[in-house]
């Protein structure tokens, strides 16, 4: 992901410290319940490369990355669905790879119905795009819509009218960037109280150069974090540390569903971040989430101890 990517040498002087809980968050989350909350970890791509060796085993080939990553992730956040309209068949094949796995596919909203003009009279390719989404069945988790960067207020109607066109039996989560949603506190709050009466999310964007994005506010007892780290800088890991104190803080306070997807301006090093997240989530939540496993003797891979030396 290269939204909200700085300079290497500007890190050091980035305040990473995440707002304050908003008051909102206490009518949302209720408490805890005696029903296990839903932790899922990801990544935005199985399609990678450069894990062949790390993570996959040497040799293998890009048709069955996907078999592999199922292993280490318990979900993906599907940004191929962003690119291309899939038919179900296709679909399909993707959902067998997880047969029996607790393992979700969050697929991103269709770009030709977010990003390319407006989003009225976007019906019938938004029903292609479900048509071919619902294939996944046991494993279809939420969906995002994300908006473009230049997106601003000024269409907040439009945006509104389609949200509410969309299906009330799937979950929704939202993704704005343009700034103006968050300067203004009435339209921020606008923003957020219409998610609400439409039980959808909001998606939280912790990413370098626009912390704006990282915002804090829950809509609905469920929550939706796009976590972009910087090649294992050592501001990954506190960031990362900040990170579990709040979603322990959230678990505690009864968040029934958490997803957390690890992106990098270079997706080399998401398998290690990774590692050190759920190591710690499990630690601190008393849970026992899967993690990425190295291949063993793996040249490529970076000691956690060693992250000083790749900057």
């Amino acid at each position: 992901m290269e939204f909200g990517r700085v300079d290497g040498s500007l890190l050091n002087n980035i305040d990473f410290t995440l707002p304050e809980e908003p008051a909102s968050n206490q009518h949302v989350l209720k408490g805890k319940t005696a029903h296990k909350p839903k932790v899922y970890i990801g990544c935005a791509k199985w399609g990678r490369p450069e894990w062949v060796g790390k993570i996959y085993p040497l040799k293998t080939k890009e048709k069955d990355f996907l078999q592999h990553y199922v292993e280490h992730y318990n979900c993906i956040e599907l940004n191929a669905t962003h690119y291309k309209i899939y038919g179900a068949a296709g679909i399909a094949k993707w959902a067998e790879k997880a047969k029996d796995k607790d393992f979700l596919f969050c697929p991103k909203m269709y770009q030709g119905v977010t990003h390319r003009g407006s989003l009225k009279g976007k019906d019938f390719i938004t029903s292609e795009f479900f048509r071919g989404i619902v294939a996944f069945e046991d494993h279809l988790g939420p969906i995002f819509v994300q908006v473009s960067d230049s997106f601003s207020p000024k269409r907040k109607a439009e945006l509104f009218d389609y949200l509410a066109s969309l299906p009330t039996d799937l979950q929704f989560f939202l993704e704005v960037r343009h700034p103006d949603w968050f300067s203004v506190d009435a339209i921020r709050e606008e923003l957020f109280d219409r998610l609400r009466s439409l039980n959808m999310g909001a998606v939280i964007t912790d990413t370098s150069g626009r912390r704006d994005c990282a915002h804090m506010h829950l809509t609905i007892p469920k929550t939706f974090i796009r976590y972009v780290g910087n090649s294992l800088h050592p501001s990954d890991y506190t960031r990362t540390d900040m990170w579990i104190d709040r979603m322990k803080y959230w678990l505690d306070k009864g968040l029934e569903e958490l997803y957390f997807f690890m992106h990098m301006h270079d997706e080399t090093y998401s398998p290690e971040l990774t590692v050190y997240l759920v190591d710690k989530l499990n630690a601190a939540c008393n849970l026992q989430l899967q993690k990425p496993v190295f291949i063993k003797n793996d040249q490529n891979q970076v000691p956690l101890k060693k992250q000083q030396s790749l900057f």
